[in-house]
């Protein structure tokens, strides 16, 4: 199966109430080679209305992060673990993210990025480990079967909290530099 075939089987799924309330499934985007993928936890009000990941408020400033170290978002593959909007932007239940991590388990399959970088504490809580404390892990790697992972503050937070904004900064260094690290094992 192709991203494509595994996205369009995505936007028929009912196998949590949260199709009920969706107006555009949001799969993900980017390139299906990509060494580097970011995974949130669910789409916003912007997103759900766009059907692309990252692109309201948050994802403006997330995409500012990108520039500052020089990653071009078009390199790199965007996802969420819920595909479809929660009520309100509350946060997934469990058992959303139980029906749901299957979509996201098939894109990383596909995909088969080096790097997987979780923006907040659900996505990091789901994919890193269950104790994880973003908030003294950020930016720490881990290595998780063929991936290296790590987790970084949630692109929405640092709009409620400016503070965080520069160890988000110092974060993204650090992501830019382990993917040139891999870029350049990969060219050797």
């Amino acid at each position: 199966m192709n991203l494509t075939e595994l996205e369009n089987s995505c936007r028929d799924c009912k196998r949590c109430e949260l199709h009920r309330y969706k107006t555009n499934t949001v799969f993900g985007e980017g390139p299906a080679d990509a060494k580097l993928m970011f995974v949130g936890e669910a789409p916003g009000e912007q997103e759900d209305l766009s059907g692309i990941p990252f692109v309201g408020r948050a994802g403006k400033l997330f995409d500012k992060y990108l520039f500052a170290v020089d990653i071009d978002r078009s390199d790199v593959y965007i996802a969420n673990m819920l595909k479809c909007r929660p009520p309100k932007n509350r946060d997934p239940l469990p058992g959303e993210q139980n029906v749901c991590i299957g979509w996201l388990r098939e894109q990383v399959k596909i995909i088969r990025p080096r790097l997987i970088v979780c923006l907040g504490r659900i996505s990091a809580m789901r994919m890193i480990k269950p104790d994880i404390m973003v908030t003294r892990e950020h930016g720490v790697w881990f290595t998780k079967g063929a991936f290296e992972m790590c987790a970084v503050y949630h692109p929405s937070l640092l709009l409620r909290d400016p503070r965080k904004r520069e160890d988000m900064l110092m974060d993204m260094k650090s992501v830019k530099a382990k993917l040139d690290e891999v870029t350049a094992s990969e060219n050797e």
